[in-house]
């Protein structure tokens, strides 16, 4: 059941329902923890199939949390991007090119719209675009699977940092060690 209401769900981990990403809201719903109507980029079509799954009526989208938009995408003006990677940090599906004091870039075919990358930028340089074809946005699973991937690199990457620090603690304790013994 959890799976089938997540897949459902939009996949733009944009926390606008109150919940860190479609899985928690999804998780929420099924614990009575949430309402089925608590996702904007869902809209009334993604609350439709979030009743039928629950075998409840739908309702209409709580805009508590947010209007239902058009599917967009988040523009970069490369002009006046100062490279902060703020903006890489906050996209949850690892849709933002770009290096520390370089120029960033979305790539348009992987942004779900979240515009979580909006907030952090500071200097303005970022905007939404609205879609001319909806369907030329990533689907439901390929967001997903991005996220997923970004969170296992995420994860894999704090492991590495521990196991660094860890041994740059060790070869400071043998310096150390070595030091007193002399």
């Amino acid at each position: 059941m959890l799976e089938a209401l997540n897949n459902i769900l939009p996949q733009t981990q944009c926390g606008q329902c109150s919940f860190k990403g479609c899985r928690p809201y999804a998780e929420a719903i099924i614990e009575g923890e949430a309402d089925i109507n608590q996702c904007p980029p869902g809209g009334d079509l993604g609350i439709a199939k979030i009743a039928k799954l629950l075998g409840v009526q739908p309702k209409p989208l709580n805009t508590q949390f947010g209007e239902h938009k058009l599917k967009s995408v988040a523009l970069i003006d490369e002009e006046v991007c100062i490279g902060c990677v703020k903006c890489i940090a906050a996209c949850p599906v690892d849709a933002i090119l770009g290096a520390a004091k370089f120029m960033h870039t979305v790539i348009v075919s992987e942004c779900t719209g979240c515009e979580l990358c909006i907030a952090p930028c500071p200097v303005d340089c970022i905007t939404m675009q609205i879609l001319d074809n909806p369907l030329s946005a990533p689907s439901n699973l390929h967001a997903k699977q991005r996220y997923e991937a970004r969170l296992q690199r995420k994860g894999k990457e704090a492991v590495d940092k521990t196991e660094r620090l860890r041994k740059q603690k060790e070869r400071l304790a043998s310096t150390q060690n070595q030091s007193s013994a002399t």
